[in-house]
C-alpha cells in the first residue's frame, strides 16, 4: 500500500522522482512486474478484469528514470533506456533467437517465444506460444496456452493510465496477421481466423442464430471467428466496413487440439 501511495503521489509532483524513496519505490514495483508479482491488469472474485491503474502509473514513470545507453546482444546493438530480460534458461522460459522481449515483461515457466517482441508490462502466461514476427504490446495480458500466430499485433495499451489493457483469456487461437488492440478482450478458448481485426469499438456480430447478437470489443468465449463487413451508410452512399462475424462455437467437451481442429473443419476458417 505504501508503494502505491508513493508512486500516485509522484504521478501527480514529478518533482518527487527525484527523491531516493520514489526511485525505490518505482523499480520496486517494475521489478515485481518483471517477475509476475505484480500486474497491470487482474481478474477479480466475480470474474471480471481490474485494471490496476498505479500499476500502469509506475511504468509510466519509470521511463524518466532511465537514461540511454548503449545495449549489445552478439553482433546487433541497441541504444534505448530499457534492458532486455534475460536468464531464461533459469525462468524455463523457450527463446528463439532474435525473440526480443524487455524487462518488466513477464513471461512464464514453459512458454515459447518464436522471433518476437514483447514489451514492458506485459504479461504471458505458461504453455502459450508467441509465433515469428507475432507482438505482445505493453501491459497486454496473454493467458495460459493461447497461441499467437505468425505476425500477431497484440497492440500496447500505456496511456491513459487508466485505460484496460488488452486481454486474451487462457486457450484462445488468433490465427495468422490478427490484430488486436484497444483494450479489446478475448475470451478463453476463443479462435480468430487469419486476419481478423478487433479494436475497442469492433462490431463483433454473432451470426449463429436466427437473429444477430452484437457485441462490441469483446470475443465471448469459445466463439469461432472470422472477417465481415457490414453496411454503412455515408454522404456519398452505402458501403460495407470492416466487423468480425461469430460462426460457431468450439466445444468444452473435446480438448484443445482436438477442438481447435473441429472448429477449423466444420466452419472452414483459414488459420
Amino acid at each position: 500500500m505504501q508503494m502505491e501511495q508513493i508512486i500516485s503521489a509522484a504521478w501527480e509532483n514529478r518533482e518527487l522522482l527525484k527523491e531516493k524513496e520514489t526511485v525505490e519505490a518505482i523499480e520496486k514495483a517494475i521489478a515485481m512486474v518483471d517477475a509476475g508479482e505484480l500486474r497491470v491488469a487482474n481478474m477479480d472474485s466475480n470474474g471480471e478484469w481490474k485494471t490496476n491503474e498505479w500499476v500502469k502509473k509506475a511504468i509510466i514513470l519509470y521511463f524518466p528514470l532511465r537514461k540511454m545507453e548503449k545495449m549489445e546482444a552478439g553482433i546487433f546493438e541497441y541504444h534505448d533506456k530499457m534492458q532486455l530480460k534475460g536468464n531464461y534458461e533459469k525462468l524455463g522460459v523457450r527463446v528463439v533467437p532474435p525473440a526480443v522481449v524487455r524487462y518488466g515483461a513477464y513471461i512464464a515457466p514453459g512458454a515459447i517465444l518464436m522471433p518476437s517482441y514483447v514489451n514492458i508490462g506485459a504479461y504471458v502466461d505458461s504453455g502459450t506460444m508467441v509465433d515469428t514476427w507475432a507482438t505482445v504490446g505493453s501491459c497486454a495480458q496473454i493467458g495460459k496456452d493461447v497461441h499467437l500466430s505468425g505476425g500477431v499485433g497484440i497492440g500496447g495499451v500505456l496511456e491513459p493510465a487508466q485505460a484496460s489493457p488488452v486481454i486474451v483469456e487462457d486457450g484462445a487461437f488468433i490465427g495468422s496477421r490478427c490484430i488486436v488492440v484497444e483494450g479489446a478482450h478475448i475470451g478463453k478458448r476463443a479462435v480468430l481466423g487469419a486476419g481478423v481485426t478487433i479494436t475497442g469499438s469492433s462490431k463483433i456480430i454473432d451470426v449463429t442464430g436466427p437473429e444477430p447478437v452484437q457485441y462490441t470489443g469483446y470475443v465471448p468465449e469459445n466463439s469461432v471467428v472470422i472477417p465481415g463487413t457490414i453496411n454503412k451508410s455515408f454522404p456519398a452512399g452505402e458501403y460495407g466496413v470492416p466487423c468480425a462475424l461469430i460462426i460457431g462455437k468450439r466445444k468444452a467437451s473435446t480438448d484443445l487440439k482436438t477442438s481447435l481442429n473441429e472448429a477449423l473443419r466444420e466452419n472452414n476458417v483459414t488459420v
